[in-house]
């Protein structure tokens, strides 16, 4: 392609951003960590970053990874990557209705779980355990998101996403729901402080805000995309009944989760349009805050038996005490260096103690290949 031809592509692509809200990020606004040649790339920053993070290893894994509900045999409950395509529908639907940048969204968005350990979060939790003890830092997915694509993408190169998306998944953590969702400007290094003291400080990580609105969109967008449908999966395979919802939560919000996904985004857009922050009404944020209290007692407590949460427990100790043997005794033979050490750059080998490097290779393992492995 001349030069000529591919300046015309290049304006192709950045048409819409004409018309965006002086609140929107612009693809000129783009950051990356390490400078990059681009001069012949016709897509733009944040578009680049989305296809960066579909073809990544890791957005594979996606397909066998928990939602909520693991060794369930029904087919139509949700996986991880159900959850994250429904959240980048949910934010883009959002973030065109406010005029804000969706190339960007859509990155942020189905980067955000990819630090998800097998068996949702009761792995997670056990994974924090064992990195508590062993590393005396904190495991928690959204951190390992971004470590996932700051660090073990492309054999342990890292695949360079600007700091916009890098932070808007760090920051995601619909966990923790709010009212007003405004951002926090920051600079690379000052992303990358607060990234390093997410591993230690449990403040930090409750006080992280994205640096961008579109980041904000999709925090807010990640509670919409389970709230709705975790009801829908448990009525599903029976944990809940329909009519088990409270009255007073299904009269603000609705029945199903087609109207609880439509009520909410025509709230955020009602409360948020030109405006520098992504709001909620209070009627319809305290209706939320009531069905994840619901959700967590009736569902969420309810989704793994004793006898699974101590299969994956024992079975995630297991696994890091054989790996550790194994690479102490430098056993090339074990899947840890078959499937993930040979593989791994010179780097990132000298640069993370054999304890890192076991907790970054279990939490990036699928459901079923976790089980098979435990069960060796």
């Amino acid at each position: 392609m001349d030069k000529e031809m591919l300046e015309k592509v290049k304006s192709n692509f950045l048409l819409k951003e004409k018309n965006l809200s002086k609140y929107a990020t612009r693809s000129g606004d783009a950051i990356r960590l390490k400078e990059e040649d681009l001069v012949n790339e016709i897509r733009p920053s944040f578009y680049h970053d989305t296809d960066r993070i579909i073809h990544s290893m890791s957005y594979t894994r996606y397909m066998n990874k928990t939602q909520v509900f693991s060794f369930n045999t029904n087919d139509h409950i949700s996986k991880r990557i159900i959850h994250v395509q429904l959240v980048s529908k949910i934010a883009r639907t959002i973030g065109r209705s406010l005029n804000l940048n969706e190339d960007l969204i859509e990155a942020i968005a189905l980067g955000h779980d990819i630090g998800h350990t097998p068996l949702g979060h009761p792995g997670e939790a056990i994974l924090n355990e064992i990195s508590m003890r062993e590393l005396g830092t904190m495991f928690n997915h959204n951190i390992q998101s971004v470590r996932n694509y700051l660090v073990l993408e492309n054999n342990g190169n890292g695949n360079n996403l600007t700091v916009q998306t890098l932070d808007g998944i760090m920051c995601h953590n619909g966990e923790m729901p709010l009212n007003i969702y405004e951002p926090m400007p920051k600079t690379k290094e000052e992303f990358l402080e607060e990234y390093e003291k997410c591993y230690t400080d449990k403040e930090t990580l409750k006080k992280i805000r994205p640096m961008t609105l579109e980041g904000c969109v999709v925090r807010i967008s990640d509670i919409i995309g389970y709230i709705g449908r975790d009801i829908e999966d448990a009525i599903r395979i029976g944990v809940l009944k329909r009519e088990d919802v409270p009255e007073n939560i299904k009269n603000v919000l609705g029945t199903t989760n087609k109207e609880i996904v439509n009520t909410i985004i025509l709230d955020i857009v009602a409360n948020s349009f030109d405006k520098p922050y992504i709001k909620l009404s209070d009627s319809i944020f305290k209706a939320i805050f009531d069905l994840k209290e619901f959700n967590y007692k009736y569902i969420y407590s309810k989704a793994n038996t004793d006898s699974q949460l101590a299969l994956y427990k024992d079975g995630m100790n297991m696994l890091f005490k054989r790996y550790l043997h194994d690479i102490e005794t430098e056993n090339k033979e074990s899947d840890i260096y078959k499937t993930f050490l040979n593989n791994m750059s010179d780097e990132y080998l000298k640069e993370n103690s054999p304890k890192r490097v076991i907790i970054d290779y279990i939490a990036g393992m699928t459901d079923e290949y976790f089980l098979n492995l435990i069960q060796k």
